[in-house]
């Protein structure tokens, strides 16, 4: 079955940075889409950032732009989010996500969710 384990979050200062990872398994990592999400507390969740199956195409929410960085490994079924000058309203459980369809658009629907974790930044 589908499996996706996000690590890497933790309490960081505003300004810092933070890696977060996510471990896939149980599909063919390659033909499909990621992407990271997040929620913060009385908010709904909101993509933060997307990868297509090649790695080739990405997009990013306008409000991470310029400061956050997807990225995948195929060859390690891996996906990554590089978070540069963190904001205190970038607090929030990040969600690694599979998209529903295989070889498609990145903007396509994410059916399949990790647990989370938790993104905390301090001011």
């Amino acid at each position: 079955q589908v499996q996706l384990v996000e690590s890497g979050g933790g309490l960081v200062q505003a300004g810092g940075s933070l890696r977060l990872s996510c471990a896939a398994s149980g599909f063919t990592f390659s033909t499909y889409n990621m992407g990271w999400f997040r929620q913060a507390p009385g908010r709904e969740r909101e993509v933060v950032a997307v990868i297509n199956w090649s790695g080739g195409s990405t997009d990013y929410a306008n409000s991470v732009r310029g400061r956050f960085t997807i990225s995948r490994d195929n060859a390690q079924n891996m996906v990554y989010l590089k978070m540069n000058s963190l904001k205190p309203e970038d607090t929030a459980v990040y969600y690694c996500a599979r998209s529903r369809d295989r070889l498609t658009n990145v903007h396509g629907a994410y059916t399949y969710w990790g647990q989370g974790t938790q993104v905390t930044v301090s001011s």
